[in-house]
Protein backbone atom coordinates (compact mmCIF):
# COMPACT_ATOMS: atom_id res chain seq x y z
CA UNK A 1 0.00 0.00 0.00
CA UNK A 2 0.99 3.44 -0.35
CA UNK A 3 1.67 5.49 2.49
CA UNK A 4 0.19 9.14 2.44
CA UNK A 5 3.42 11.43 0.76
CA UNK A 6 3.09 9.02 -2.40
CA UNK A 7 -0.82 9.56 -2.48
CA UNK A 8 -0.46 13.18 -2.30
CA UNK A 9 2.09 13.30 -4.88
CA UNK A 10 0.53 10.64 -7.59
CA UNK A 11 -2.65 13.25 -6.76
CA UNK A 12 -0.66 16.24 -7.93
CA UNK A 13 0.72 14.63 -10.44
CA UNK A 14 -2.59 13.65 -11.86
CA UNK A 15 -3.67 17.37 -11.44
CA UNK A 16 -1.25 18.70 -13.24
CA UNK A 17 -1.38 17.01 -16.38
CA UNK A 18 -5.03 17.17 -16.54
CA UNK A 19 -4.49 20.61 -15.83
CA UNK A 20 -2.06 21.33 -18.64
CA UNK A 21 -4.82 18.75 -20.72
CA UNK A 22 -6.78 21.78 -20.52
CA UNK A 23 -5.07 24.12 -21.13
CA UNK A 24 -3.97 22.51 -24.17
CA UNK A 25 -7.33 22.41 -25.20
CA UNK A 26 -8.47 25.87 -24.09
CA UNK A 27 -5.88 27.14 -26.80
CA UNK A 28 -6.84 24.65 -29.44
CA UNK A 29 -10.88 26.31 -28.60
CA UNK A 30 -9.63 29.52 -28.92
CA UNK A 31 -7.83 29.15 -31.76
CA UNK A 32 -10.21 27.55 -33.85
CA UNK A 33 -12.53 30.52 -32.62
CA UNK A 34 -10.07 32.95 -34.05
CA UNK A 35 -10.07 31.32 -37.23
CA UNK A 36 -13.62 31.34 -37.63
CA UNK A 37 -13.45 35.04 -37.17
CA UNK A 38 -11.39 35.14 -39.52
CA UNK A 39 -12.57 33.53 -42.37
CA UNK A 40 -16.11 35.29 -40.98
CA UNK A 41 -13.68 38.42 -41.90
CA UNK A 42 -12.62 37.61 -45.12
CA UNK A 43 -16.44 36.27 -46.39
CA UNK A 44 -18.01 39.40 -45.64
CA UNK A 45 -15.54 41.32 -47.74
CA UNK A 46 -16.31 39.16 -50.36
CA UNK A 47 -19.57 41.62 -51.57
CA UNK A 48 -19.47 45.52 -50.86
CA UNK A 49 -22.45 46.86 -48.43
CA UNK A 50 -23.75 49.06 -51.82
CA UNK A 51 -23.98 45.35 -53.91
CA UNK A 52 -27.79 43.41 -53.52
CA UNK A 53 -27.70 39.85 -54.24
CA UNK A 54 -30.61 38.38 -55.67
CA UNK A 55 -30.88 34.63 -55.68
CA UNK A 56 -33.43 32.93 -58.58
CA UNK A 57 -34.82 29.71 -57.98
CA UNK A 58 -37.13 28.11 -60.84
CA UNK A 59 -38.78 24.92 -59.77
CA UNK A 60 -41.10 22.32 -60.73
CA UNK A 61 -42.81 20.06 -57.80
CA UNK A 62 -40.05 20.33 -55.30
CA UNK A 63 -41.77 20.96 -52.05
CA UNK A 64 -40.13 18.29 -49.66
CA UNK A 65 -36.64 20.55 -50.46
CA UNK A 66 -37.92 23.82 -50.02
CA UNK A 67 -37.46 24.72 -46.39
CA UNK A 68 -34.29 22.76 -46.45
CA UNK A 69 -32.80 24.93 -49.14
CA UNK A 70 -34.33 28.14 -47.57
CA UNK A 71 -32.65 27.36 -43.91
CA UNK A 72 -29.28 27.05 -45.94
CA UNK A 73 -29.38 29.80 -48.02
CA UNK A 74 -30.40 31.87 -44.57
CA UNK A 75 -26.20 30.47 -43.13
CA UNK A 76 -24.87 31.89 -46.26
CA UNK A 77 -26.81 35.31 -46.52
CA UNK A 78 -25.72 35.70 -42.28
CA UNK A 79 -22.05 34.89 -42.76
CA UNK A 80 -22.35 37.96 -46.07
CA UNK A 81 -24.34 40.40 -44.13
CA UNK A 82 -25.54 41.68 -47.46
CA UNK A 83 -28.37 42.94 -48.46
CA UNK A 84 -30.42 40.34 -50.37
CA UNK A 85 -33.68 38.59 -52.13
CA UNK A 86 -34.57 35.42 -52.72
CA UNK A 87 -37.00 34.71 -55.68
CA UNK A 88 -38.60 31.39 -55.71
CA UNK A 89 -40.48 30.61 -59.62
CA UNK A 90 -43.06 27.97 -59.62
CA UNK A 91 -43.39 26.89 -62.94
CA UNK A 92 -46.59 25.36 -62.48
CA UNK A 93 -45.86 23.04 -59.36
CA UNK A 94 -49.07 20.47 -58.76
CA UNK A 95 -47.77 19.62 -55.56
CA UNK A 96 -47.59 21.82 -52.48
CA UNK A 97 -44.41 24.03 -53.83
CA UNK A 98 -46.18 27.33 -53.38
CA UNK A 99 -47.92 26.58 -50.23
CA UNK A 100 -44.32 25.69 -48.79
CA UNK A 101 -42.83 28.93 -50.32
CA UNK A 102 -46.06 30.98 -48.87
CA UNK A 103 -44.45 29.41 -45.30
CA UNK A 104 -40.91 30.61 -45.90
CA UNK A 105 -42.44 34.22 -47.05
CA UNK A 106 -43.73 34.27 -43.69
CA UNK A 107 -41.25 33.93 -41.96
CA UNK A 108 -38.90 35.98 -43.64
CA UNK A 109 -39.86 38.43 -46.65
CA UNK A 110 -36.95 38.75 -49.05
CA UNK A 111 -38.11 35.28 -50.15
CA UNK A 112 -40.38 35.91 -52.30
CA UNK A 113 -42.34 34.11 -55.68
CA UNK A 114 -43.55 34.01 -59.32
CA UNK A 115 -46.55 31.44 -59.81
CA UNK A 116 -46.53 30.68 -63.20
CA UNK A 117 -50.34 29.35 -64.29
CA UNK A 118 -48.31 26.04 -65.93
CA UNK A 119 -45.54 23.86 -66.82
CA UNK A 120 -43.90 26.74 -69.45
CA UNK A 121 -40.35 25.59 -68.78
CA UNK A 122 -36.96 26.21 -67.15
CA UNK A 123 -36.00 28.89 -69.58
CA UNK A 124 -39.47 31.06 -69.18
CA UNK A 125 -39.37 30.47 -65.83
CA UNK A 126 -35.79 31.78 -65.23
CA UNK A 127 -36.89 35.17 -67.65
CA UNK A 128 -39.38 35.96 -65.19
CA UNK A 129 -37.39 35.79 -62.40
CA UNK A 130 -34.34 38.02 -63.92
CA UNK A 131 -37.55 40.23 -64.86
CA UNK A 132 -38.10 40.52 -61.42
CA UNK A 133 -34.29 40.75 -59.80
CA UNK A 134 -33.19 43.63 -58.56
CA UNK A 135 -29.63 42.59 -57.52
CA UNK A 136 -26.18 44.04 -58.48
CA UNK A 137 -24.94 39.93 -58.68
CA UNK A 138 -27.70 37.63 -59.78
CA UNK A 139 -27.78 33.79 -58.56
CA UNK A 140 -29.34 30.75 -60.26
CA UNK A 141 -29.26 27.56 -58.67
CA UNK A 142 -31.95 24.51 -58.52
CA UNK A 143 -34.59 23.49 -56.21
CA UNK A 144 -33.61 20.00 -55.85
CA UNK A 145 -30.52 20.30 -53.44
CA UNK A 146 -28.04 19.24 -55.81
CA UNK A 147 -26.52 22.38 -56.07
CA UNK A 148 -24.16 23.85 -52.87
CA UNK A 149 -25.69 27.21 -51.35
CA UNK A 150 -21.57 27.48 -49.64
CA UNK A 151 -20.75 28.11 -53.13
CA UNK A 152 -22.38 30.89 -53.67
CA UNK A 153 -19.32 33.62 -51.30
CA UNK A 154 -16.61 32.02 -54.14
CA UNK A 155 -18.87 32.59 -57.03
CA UNK A 156 -19.36 36.00 -56.17
CA UNK A 157 -15.81 36.51 -55.38
CA UNK A 158 -15.32 35.80 -59.64
CA UNK A 159 -17.87 38.05 -60.28
CA UNK A 160 -15.66 40.88 -58.46
CA UNK A 161 -12.37 40.20 -59.92
CA UNK A 162 -13.67 40.97 -63.61
CA UNK A 163 -15.69 38.35 -64.89
CA UNK A 164 -19.41 39.49 -65.98
CA UNK A 165 -21.16 35.66 -65.35
CA UNK A 166 -19.28 32.63 -63.66
CA UNK A 167 -20.50 28.89 -64.75
CA UNK A 168 -20.61 25.79 -63.01
CA UNK A 169 -18.44 22.78 -63.25
CA UNK A 170 -20.14 19.80 -61.66
CA UNK A 171 -16.38 17.68 -61.61
CA UNK A 172 -18.19 15.51 -59.58
CA UNK A 173 -21.41 14.22 -60.59
CA UNK A 174 -24.35 12.72 -58.71
CA UNK A 175 -26.86 12.23 -61.78
CA UNK A 176 -27.89 9.00 -63.78
CA UNK A 177 -26.01 7.61 -65.92
CA UNK A 178 -27.39 8.49 -69.25
CA UNK A 179 -27.69 12.05 -68.26
CA UNK A 180 -23.92 12.33 -67.61
CA UNK A 181 -22.89 10.95 -71.06
CA UNK A 182 -24.87 13.12 -73.15
CA UNK A 183 -23.88 15.81 -71.38
CA UNK A 184 -20.43 15.48 -72.43
CA UNK A 185 -21.63 15.32 -75.79
CA UNK A 186 -23.65 18.49 -75.22
CA UNK A 187 -21.21 20.24 -73.92
CA UNK A 188 -18.14 19.00 -76.26
CA UNK A 189 -20.36 20.63 -79.42
CA UNK A 190 -21.78 23.59 -77.79
CA UNK A 191 -18.03 24.75 -76.87
CA UNK A 192 -16.69 24.09 -80.50
CA UNK A 193 -19.54 25.97 -82.07
CA UNK A 194 -20.09 28.25 -79.66
CA UNK A 195 -16.07 29.11 -79.60
CA UNK A 196 -16.12 29.14 -75.74
CA UNK A 197 -14.69 26.49 -73.54
CA UNK A 198 -16.86 25.02 -70.76
CA UNK A 199 -17.01 21.76 -69.30
CA UNK A 200 -20.81 22.10 -67.80
CA UNK A 201 -22.87 24.66 -70.13
CA UNK A 202 -25.98 23.39 -68.39
CA UNK A 203 -25.03 23.55 -64.41
CA UNK A 204 -27.80 25.17 -62.53
CA UNK A 205 -25.24 27.21 -60.29
CA UNK A 206 -24.47 30.50 -62.22
CA UNK A 207 -23.37 33.61 -60.94
CA UNK A 208 -24.44 37.00 -63.08
CA UNK A 209 -23.30 40.43 -63.40
CA UNK A 210 -26.77 42.64 -63.62
CA UNK A 211 -25.93 43.67 -66.91
CA UNK A 212 -25.69 40.22 -68.51
CA UNK A 213 -29.59 39.30 -67.07
CA UNK A 214 -30.47 41.95 -68.26
CA UNK A 215 -29.22 41.99 -72.09
CA UNK A 216 -29.38 37.92 -72.68
CA UNK A 217 -33.08 36.83 -74.08
CA UNK A 218 -33.83 33.32 -72.61
CA UNK A 219 -36.85 31.69 -74.47
CA UNK A 220 -37.50 27.88 -75.86
CA UNK A 221 -34.60 25.71 -74.30
CA UNK A 222 -32.16 28.47 -74.09
CA UNK A 223 -31.27 28.34 -70.56
CA UNK A 224 -28.40 25.82 -71.47
CA UNK A 225 -26.73 28.76 -73.64
CA UNK A 226 -26.71 31.74 -71.82
CA UNK A 227 -23.03 31.35 -71.25
CA UNK A 228 -22.54 31.01 -74.98
CA UNK A 229 -25.29 33.81 -75.77
CA UNK A 230 -23.26 36.05 -73.15
CA UNK A 231 -19.50 35.68 -75.06
CA UNK A 232 -21.19 36.68 -78.14
CA UNK A 233 -22.33 39.38 -76.86
CA UNK A 234 -18.23 40.00 -75.48
CA UNK A 235 -19.04 39.49 -71.56
CA UNK A 236 -16.63 37.85 -69.58
CA UNK A 237 -17.06 34.55 -69.14
CA UNK A 238 -15.78 31.85 -66.81
CA UNK A 239 -16.63 28.64 -64.99
CA UNK A 240 -15.77 27.44 -61.77
CA UNK A 241 -15.47 23.85 -60.29
CA UNK A 242 -18.25 23.21 -57.59
CA UNK A 243 -19.77 20.41 -55.35
CA UNK A 244 -22.58 18.37 -56.61
CA UNK A 245 -24.82 16.49 -54.50
CA UNK A 246 -26.99 13.38 -54.96
CA UNK A 247 -30.74 14.37 -55.00
CA UNK A 248 -32.58 13.48 -51.63
CA UNK A 249 -36.27 13.95 -52.64
CA UNK A 250 -38.04 13.24 -55.73
CA UNK A 251 -37.11 12.50 -59.54
CA UNK A 252 -35.26 14.23 -61.78
CA UNK A 253 -36.86 15.59 -64.87
CA UNK A 254 -34.26 15.09 -67.71
CA UNK A 255 -35.74 13.09 -70.34
CA UNK A 256 -34.31 11.52 -74.18
CA UNK A 257 -36.42 14.93 -75.75
CA UNK A 258 -34.61 17.71 -73.80
CA UNK A 259 -31.45 16.32 -75.58
CA UNK A 260 -33.13 16.28 -78.98
CA UNK A 261 -34.31 19.64 -78.20
CA UNK A 262 -30.95 20.94 -76.96
CA UNK A 263 -29.38 19.87 -79.84
CA UNK A 264 -32.15 21.92 -82.03
CA UNK A 265 -31.43 25.03 -80.01
CA UNK A 266 -27.81 25.07 -80.29
CA UNK A 267 -28.34 25.21 -84.07
CA UNK A 268 -30.74 28.08 -83.26
CA UNK A 269 -27.88 29.89 -81.49
CA UNK A 270 -25.77 29.24 -84.54
CA UNK A 271 -27.48 30.48 -86.63
CA UNK A 272 -29.08 33.48 -85.00
CA UNK A 273 -25.46 34.85 -83.85
CA UNK A 274 -23.73 34.36 -87.13
CA UNK A 275 -26.23 34.78 -89.91
CA UNK A 276 -29.65 36.71 -88.35
CA UNK A 277 -28.34 40.04 -90.30
CA UNK A 278 -26.69 38.48 -93.33
CA UNK A 279 -28.57 35.40 -94.49
CA UNK A 280 -26.95 35.12 -97.80
CA UNK A 281 -23.56 34.73 -96.52
CA UNK A 282 -25.25 31.25 -94.99
CA UNK A 283 -27.38 30.40 -98.00
CA UNK A 284 -25.34 31.90 -100.75
CA UNK A 285 -22.54 29.72 -99.60
CA UNK A 286 -24.53 26.27 -100.00
CA UNK A 287 -26.18 27.67 -103.20
CA UNK A 288 -22.56 28.21 -104.70
CA UNK A 289 -21.14 25.08 -102.86
CA UNK A 290 -24.30 22.66 -105.05
CA UNK A 291 -24.29 24.54 -107.96
CA UNK A 292 -21.05 24.54 -108.39
CA UNK A 293 -20.36 20.77 -107.45
CA UNK A 294 -23.74 20.16 -110.09
CA UNK A 295 -21.64 22.24 -112.56
CA UNK A 296 -18.75 19.74 -112.40
CA UNK A 297 -20.85 16.32 -112.57
CA UNK A 298 -22.68 17.59 -115.42
CA UNK A 299 -19.25 18.76 -116.93
CA UNK A 300 -17.83 15.68 -116.50
CA UNK A 301 -20.97 13.73 -117.93
CA UNK A 302 -20.71 15.99 -121.57
CA UNK A 303 -16.87 15.15 -121.29
CA UNK A 304 -18.01 11.85 -121.74
CA UNK A 305 -21.15 12.01 -123.90
CA UNK A 306 -19.02 13.98 -127.01
CA UNK A 307 -15.66 12.20 -126.56
CA UNK A 308 -16.34 8.71 -124.68
CA UNK A 309 -19.65 8.43 -127.11
CA UNK A 310 -21.36 7.27 -124.12
CA UNK A 311 -25.20 7.63 -122.89
CA UNK A 312 -25.76 9.89 -120.18
CA UNK A 313 -29.76 9.77 -119.79
CA UNK A 314 -29.64 6.52 -118.02
CA UNK A 315 -27.32 7.25 -115.41
CA UNK A 316 -28.23 8.41 -111.38
CA UNK A 317 -25.47 10.41 -111.76
CA UNK A 318 -26.53 12.55 -114.29
CA UNK A 319 -29.83 13.27 -111.98
CA UNK A 320 -27.69 14.37 -108.97
CA UNK A 321 -25.74 16.69 -110.80
CA UNK A 322 -29.32 18.27 -112.02
CA UNK A 323 -30.35 17.88 -108.72
CA UNK A 324 -27.45 19.71 -106.94
CA UNK A 325 -27.66 22.73 -109.69
CA UNK A 326 -31.63 23.11 -108.62
CA UNK A 327 -30.99 22.66 -104.95
CA UNK A 328 -27.94 24.87 -105.77
CA UNK A 329 -29.82 28.00 -107.36
CA UNK A 330 -33.01 27.44 -104.66
CA UNK A 331 -30.67 28.29 -101.49
CA UNK A 332 -28.89 31.24 -103.14
CA UNK A 333 -32.65 32.06 -104.32
CA UNK A 334 -34.00 31.70 -100.47
CA UNK A 335 -30.85 33.96 -99.04
CA UNK A 336 -31.57 36.73 -101.36
CA UNK A 337 -34.94 36.58 -100.26
CA UNK A 338 -33.77 36.39 -96.71
CA UNK A 339 -32.08 39.62 -97.35
CA UNK A 340 -34.53 41.28 -98.51
CA UNK A 341 -37.05 40.67 -95.77
CA UNK A 342 -34.49 41.79 -93.02
CA UNK A 343 -33.73 44.80 -95.12
CA UNK A 344 -37.27 45.39 -95.05
CA UNK A 345 -37.76 45.06 -91.23
CA UNK A 346 -34.85 46.58 -90.41
CA UNK A 347 -33.94 47.08 -86.93
CA UNK A 348 -30.66 48.46 -85.21
CA UNK A 349 -28.63 46.08 -84.07
CA UNK A 350 -28.35 45.48 -80.50
CA UNK A 351 -25.00 46.89 -79.43
CA UNK A 352 -23.21 46.60 -76.15
CA UNK A 353 -21.93 49.22 -74.51
CA UNK A 354 -18.98 48.17 -71.92
CA UNK A 355 -18.49 51.78 -70.12
CA UNK A 356 -18.63 55.26 -71.04
CA UNK A 357 -16.69 58.04 -70.19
Amino acid sequence: MLNREERNKNFKRRFFYKRKAQNREGFKDRQTSDELEVDSREIRKIISTEQMLSVVIPLYNEEESLMELSLSLKKVFDLLKCNYEVIFVDDGSKDGSFEKINEINKRNSRYHCIKLRRNYGKSAALSAGFREAKGDIVITMDADLQDDPNEIPELIKVINSGYDLVSGWKKVRYDPFIKRYTSKIFNYFTSKISGIRLHDFNCGLKAYKKDVIKSVKVYGEMHRYIPALAHMMGFKVTEKVVKHHPRKFGVTKFGANRFLNGFFDLLTVAFTSKFIKKPLHLFGTMGIIFSFAGFLITLYLTFLKFFGHESISNRPLFLVGILFIIVGFQSFSLGLIAEMITKSSHQDEDIFIETTL
